[in-house]
């Protein structure tokens, strides 16, 4: 059995992301690519992660890889959706909070979708991690961090927000349904890639 890796580009500017492509795709011979890439105005991730994967292979012509995420409120109607950057923007984590005051509700989830393409084909992975909104701005700013949300995002199972919990303990929630585009992305890479 002998795998053949190509090398993947990972087209982004967000350090967290890269910290995690970093754990999770360790055995894939992968580099990263600094680069703010252009987000199409939708409200669908999986089109807006095709969009800039392709965007990104335009830059770099070769095979690689783009991720884009979403984060749902319940009781929002599932407010920012796939506008988390311009909500953050706008109302910061002071207006989620102000949005959410008094609501006993606070369930919520980040979605995520990464999408590989190698110049002929686009494959999407998609990830979910449900939890609920905190009452107040918790956590430190750490590089590994992906999103300001991280402060008053807590995993199901946790009564502490992801941006309280070290990289060990970030590790181990799996065991709440939780799933990484990129923990998929992964496995289906390096079985594509086994040569019998």
């Amino acid at each position: 059995m002998i795998i053949k890796m190509d090398e993947i580009i990972f087209v982004t500017h967000n350090k967290g992301k890269i910290a995690s492509a970093k754990r999770y795709m360790k055995d894939i011979n992968f580099k990263t690519y600094e680069y703010e890439l252009e987000e199409p105005r939708s409200d669908d991730i999986k089109y807006i992660s095709e969009y800039k994967v392709k965007q990104a292979y335009e830059i770099v012509k070769k095979p690689c890889i783009s991720l884009d995420c979403g984060f749902w409120i319940d009781k929002l109607d599932g407010f920012p959706r796939a506008f988390v950057n311009f909500a953050l923007d706008t109302i910061k984590l002071e207006g989620f909070l102000k949005l959410m005051e008094g609501k006993e509700n606070r369930k919520c989830k980040f979605t995520e979708c990464l999408s590989y393409y190698d110049g002929n084909e686009v494959h999407q992975f998609m990830g979910e991690n449900r939890g609920t909104l905190s009452e107040k701005i918790l956590g430190n700013n750490k590089e590994s961090n992906w999103s300001d949300l991280w402060h008053i995002f807590k995993p199901e199972g946790y009564n502490k927000t992801l941006a309280e919990m070290s990289a060990e303990e970030r590790a181990i929630r799996k065991k709440y349904n939780s799933t990484s585009s990129m923990e998929e992305f992964a496995k289906w890479y390096k079985k594509s890639k086994i040569e019998k």
